[in-house]
């Protein structure tokens, strides 16, 4: 039986862990592989850490959501309300000009988000939001119920 677990919260930091918490139960239950766990628990910590940042960084009040499946794979998808430009604008910059740039903590935190993400999910997708402004990191994992 397929399951969908849907989590929204405020923008703020102490929701994170509330997040990778729920994100590795359901891992579990869809039986994503035990020595993967770390990984889910890590990447779905870096990508709401990330979109937090995003909405501090940009006064949104907008609650961050997440949606967990486990519909064949383990599926996480995790959306943020910033503007798209703002989401991949410090990855976009070379390593040279980004070692010059003075950078807040919310920004380096939103463009090292992705180079985290991408050495713990193999399989990772950014793109816009289908309907408004903003960001969905997409990330699967293999399941499978024994």
């Amino acid at each position: 039986m397929m399951a969908t677990v849907k989590l929204s919260f405020s923008p703020a930091p102490v929701h994170v862990r509330t997040a990778r918490l729920v994100g590795v139960a359901v891992a579990r239950r869809a039986g994503v592989r035990e020595d993967l766990l770390d990984e889910v628990r890590l990447a779905i910590g870096e990508a709401c850490t990330r979109a937090v940042a995003l909405h501090r960084q940009y006064g949104l009040p907008d609650p961050v959501y997440v949606e967990m499946s486990d519909s064949g794979a383990y599926t996480v998808r995790v959306v943020d309300r910033a503007p798209i430009e703002a989401s991949i604008g410090l990855a976009a910059l070379p390593p040279d000009e980004l070692a010059k740039e003075s950078l807040s903590e919310d920004a380096l935190t939103t463009g090292v988000g992705f180079a985290l993400l991408a050495g713990f999910v193999e399989d990772l997708q950014v793109r816009p939001v289908d309907e408004g402004v903003g960001t969905e990191v997409r990330m699967v994992w293999p399941a499978g119920r024994a």
